[in-house]
């Protein structure tokens, strides 16, 4: 795993979805990893360092995350929500890439404190440059927050 620019954690359900986005990545030559979880629930197991994701070298926490809204067990606004309260994550940056354009589901992941909001698009070629913009973006530019202290 290529972890020189740290690594982005997928939150998805849907097996076609994460396949998509894979490819996204091998496409657009990134060289950041992707770590996968499918569900909102092993979404905080795997952020908070429990089992079976305790081992923070093969699991490190990650630089982005990418939060599907529907999921199973707990949705990517509790997912979010659960964040933002935790003191060592709180600053972490999430964007949702979600299927909804529904502008409550936008105002709420907004005013739970979510960093960009972004809908799937139809277009392999459209993801490939969301995939693009978001590495130009969150993981070459952005300054990263120190994460673990207050």
């Amino acid at each position: 795993m290529n972890t020189e620019h740290g690594i982005i954690l997928l939150v998805e359900d849907n097996p076609r979805d994460v396949l998509l986005m894979k490819r996204a990545f091998r496409k657009a030559n990134l060289t950041i990893s992707l770590q996968v979880v499918e569900d909102g629930e092993a979404a905080v197991r795997y952020l908070s360092g429990v089992e079976p994701y305790s081992d923070r070298l093969r699991y490190p926490l990650p630089v982005l995350v990418l939060l599907d809204l529907k999921l199973p067990r707990k949705s990517g606004a509790e997912v979010l929500a659960w964040v933002r309260q935790q003191p060592e994550l709180k600053r972490l940056p999430i964007v949702i890439l979600t299927s909804s354009k529904e502008y409550v589901d936008v105002n709420n992941i907004y005013d739970l404190g979510g960093n960009a909001y972004m809908v799937k698009p139809i277009a392999f070629d459209n993801l490939v440059d969301i995939v693009k913009t978001l590495n130009r973006h969150w993981i070459i530019f952005n300054e990263k927050p120190e994460l673990g202290r207050i």
